[in-house]
Formats: C-alpha cells, sequence, structure tokens
C-alpha cells in the first residue's frame, strides 16, 4: 500500500514513520512530503531511502491514505486536495476537528464513527486522546456528570524548536526562544494564545473535544493546561464527578480491563506513572487512583501518556489500521 506522510521530517512526522515501522503497517511505498527546502531530501525507511517530494506529486502519486503532521494551516490548504483525488487523509492538525461533518476519533473510544464516506478524518489534541480514553470506559458504567483536569505538558507538544529552547536554556547557549518566558527550571500556565473567556485554545479544545469524542454534551468539563520542562509525555491531575456511586476497586478493574490503558497504581511501592516511564510506548498510564472525600461520587486520578506517540503519531496510525480492517483503503 502506497502511503504518504506529509510533515515527514517534523517531530510527529518523523514518529509517525517510526510506528509505521514498528507496528508493521503494510507500507510497499513511502511518499514523504514536507516544506519547499526539503524537497529532493532523503528519508528512510524501513532500509529503503525515499525522497521528499511536492504535495502535488504525492496526489499523483496515489497513495491509498495521507498522514498529515504540518500544521492547521497547510491541513485546511491541502488536505480536500487529497481527499478530491480519492486519497483518505488522517489530520493530526486542530484544523478539522470541530468541523461538524469530519469524525474526531480515538480508535478504542470511538473509532465505529468511522463510516466509507470520510474521507479526512481528524486526530484529537494530545491532552484530549490521553484523558478520553480513561473517561469513555469509566462513563459507560457511571456516567460522568464534570471534569476538571489539570495538565503538565512537554515541551515535545510545540515542537523541535521548543525541545532546542529548553536544552539551549540548560546548557547556557543562547538561541531561538518560542516561549514567552524561559521554559528551563519554571513552568507556564498557558498552551496556545487566549481566547475571550481568559481560558486558552488549549483548555477549550479540551473541554470541545472531549464532549464531541465521547457523543455527549452534558459532560461539564473545565481545563487549566501548563507547559513544563519535561520530554517524554504529557500528565494530567484529573477530578471526576460520576451522576451514580462507584466502588473503587472495580474502577481499577474496569481500567485494567480497557484496552490501550495500563493501571499502574501502588503506592506501596511508590509505583504511579510518570513521564520517564510513559516515553516511546503507545499505552495511557493511569495511577493515584483515589476516591475524592470532599464531594460524593467523585474520584481523582493521575493520567501520562506520550504526546508524541498515542497523542499524535500512535493514534493516527491506529486510525489508518481501523481503516484497513474495515476495507475502507487497500
Amino acid at each position: 500500500m502506497k502511503v504518504c506522510v506529509v510533515g515527514a521530517t517534523g517531530l510527529v512526522g518523523t514518529k509517525m514513520l517510526q510506528v509505521l515501522a514498528e507496528r508493521n503497517f503494510p507500507v510497499t511505498a513511502l511518499i514523504p512530503v514536507a516544506s519547499q527546502q526539503s524537497i529532493g531530501k532523503e528519508i528512510e525507511f524501513k532500509g529503503i531511502k525515499y525522497p521528499v517530494v511536492s504535495y502535488q506529486d504525492a496526489i499523483a502519486a496515489k497513495p491509498s491514505v495521507a498522514l498529515f503532521s504540518a500544521g492547521g494551516n497547510t491541513s485546511l490548504a491541502l488536505a480536500p486536495l487529497f481527499a478530491e483525488a480519492g486519497i483518505r487523509v488522517i489530520d493530526n492538525s486542530s484544523a478539522w476537528r470541530m468541523d461538524k461533518d469530519k469524525k474526531l476519533v480515538v480508535p478504542e473510544v470511538n473509532g465505529e464513527v468511522i463510516t466509507q464516506d470520510d474521507y479526512i478524518i481528524a486526530n484529537p489534541n494530545c491532552s484530549t486522546i490521553q484523558l478520553v480514553m480513561v473517561l469513555k470506559p469509566l462513563h459507560e458504567k457511571y456516567a460522568i456528570k464534570r471534569v476538571v483536569v489539570s495538565t503538565y505538558q512537554s515541551v515535545t507538544g510545540t515542537g523541535v524548536k521548543a525541545v532546542n529552547q529548553l536544552l539551549n536554556e540548560r546548557n547556557n547557549i543562547e538561541g531561538e526562544k518560542v516561549y514567552p518566558y524561559t521554559i528551563d527550571l519554571n513552568i507556564i500556565p498557558q498552551i496556545d494564545v487566549f481566547t475571550d473567556n481568559g481560558y486558552t485554545k488549549e483548555e477549550m479544545k479540551m473541554t470541545n473535544e472531549t464532549k464531541k469524542i465521547m457523543q455527549d454534551n452534558h459532560i461539564q468539563l473545565t481545563a487549566t493546561c501548563v507547559r513544563l520542562p519535561v520530554m517524554g509525555g504529557h500528565s494530567e491531575s484529573v477530578n471526576i464527578e460520576f451522576a451514580h456511586a462507584f466502588d473503587l476497586a472495580e474502577v481499577k478493574s474496569i481500567l485494567q480491563h480497557s484496552p490501550g490503558i495500563v493501571v499502574m497504581d501502588d503506592i506501596e511501592k511508590l509505583l504511579y506513572p510518570m513521564p520517564l516511564n510513559a516515553h516511546d510506548k503507545d499505552d495511557v498510564f493511569v495511577g493515584r487512583i483515589r476516591r475524592d472525600e470532599s464531594q460524593a461520587n467523585t474520584l481523582n486520578c493521575w493520567i501520562v501518556s506520550d504526546n508524541l506517540r498515542k497523542g499524535a503519531a500512535t493514534n493516527a496510525v491506529q486510525i489508518a489500521e481501523y481503516l484497513l480492517e474495515k476495507h475502507f483503503i487497500q
């Protein structure tokens, strides 16, 4: 199968190539697309070198599926051109997520919403993906009323320039800055721009995307998103109020038996999720599972996942696997 990766030289694009190889997705030919300056450069995939091509050449090559991670403006401009040519697009940007005609998909949570007619499928925000992985099985059992989430997000979520800023600051090297403040030995309580209601776009993404993926507008969610000098994954402190009473042991059992989730919760052994042990893994890790003793029917937990993998590349490849399983691509 011919597979196109748009944004193949970026942080998420390179991770997509890694995940495609690791999961043995049936790639017979890779079609990498990147910026104009990168055209002609070679990208190695499974021991074979492929030249970076223009998007026009990529469309002409007629891949079955195109994985996009090149930013919202690029997706808005190019994804419809690929779709019109009969190429399925899985887009990692925010461009199509809240479009009423586009599906927003985490395969373990709502993969069944994808149909034969969907040619542009949106990959959710990284922080939303790991959150809904935990929320969905609990919502089915206890009915979620309200969620309060605070995120602790890796610099890798901003991209390679943010990683370079952190490493430069740590080594006292002058360089380009993508954050408004120093990030090393600091935390910045702002991810993306502020909106009229005082929340950032990242915080509103979590609120709106969760409702769309869970297919339930009654779930109330409020978020505070924070950038930390961390690499390896995003962490979330989550408070969940249910409509019904729950048993703590049953909650853990439900999560343990949910695909893609690893329960890491043994305080006697100081066992809990951290970016350090989530790094380069596809699972969503959950721990510090405990009852909120200040309010009835309310649970606290701590969720960690590699934002470049399940939060981006892996989820996109899993959507492609679902399309293949349903014979929507071949």
